[in-house]
């Protein structure tokens, strides 16, 4: 109950710094500025198109034993599939960026054609981000697409946060392969 308190008073002190910010025209200008090339590494897009390839007959059920699958071993603290994504390539190039930009951005995580996660650098709560705006809005929308969500009290980084979600393309075919979610602190953004 206090921390639901304390996430209330922090958002309610924080809204009127952000009613007058615009903080979509920052965030769009970073991905623009190179934050997008620097996530779409060879890694990353090599990721991707593996992933795409291992799930290309995966059906609705099987999108749901694996999320489930990732939601208990957060619950339990850990497992082999929580310990497998965070110790891959593409997670290990996902935390080097986001250790790059300080505390700037606060949580990296790529998703496949389906939105499953590839790679990360945090932890997730779920696996499937394919029922989520950030998915539907980004890789549903097309190659060039960007969202950048509502400033909201993050929890697990105890900071006022905006994700930004955009497509991840191909560059041999100019086709979306899978997508990418920003975490931003925009009490940094603002400064």
């Amino acid at each position: 109950m206090k921390k639901i308190l304390a996430s209330t008073v922090a958002l309610l002190i924080a809204a009127p710094a952000f009613a007058g910010t615009d903080y979509v025209a920052s965030i769009e200008k970073l991905v623009a500025g190179g934050l997008r090339a620097e996530i779409a590494a060879p890694v990353v897009l090599a990721a991707i198109r593996e992933q795409n390839m291992q799930h290309a007959n995966l059906d609705q059920a099987g999108v749901d034993a694996l999320d489930l699958q990732w939601r208990a071993e957060i619950k339990s603290g850990d497992g082999p599939m929580i310990q497998e994504t965070m110790a891959n390539a593409i997670s290990a190039h996902l935390k080097g960026v986001q250790q790059k930009h300080g505390g700037l951005v606060t949580e990296i995580f790529v998703m496949d054609h389906l939105g499953l996660n590839v790679g990360q650098s945090e932890k997730t709560s779920d696996y499937w981000q394919g029922d989520e705006a950030k998915f539907q809005k980004s890789y549903g929308a097309g190659p060039s697409a960007l969202f950048v969500d509502e400033v909201e009290f993050d929890e697990s980084t105890q900071t006022m946060q905006s994700q930004a979600s955009f497509t991840i393309v191909d560059p041999a075919t100019g086709a979306a392969i899978g997508a990418v979610t920003v975490g931003f602190n925009v009490d940094l953004l603002v400064q």
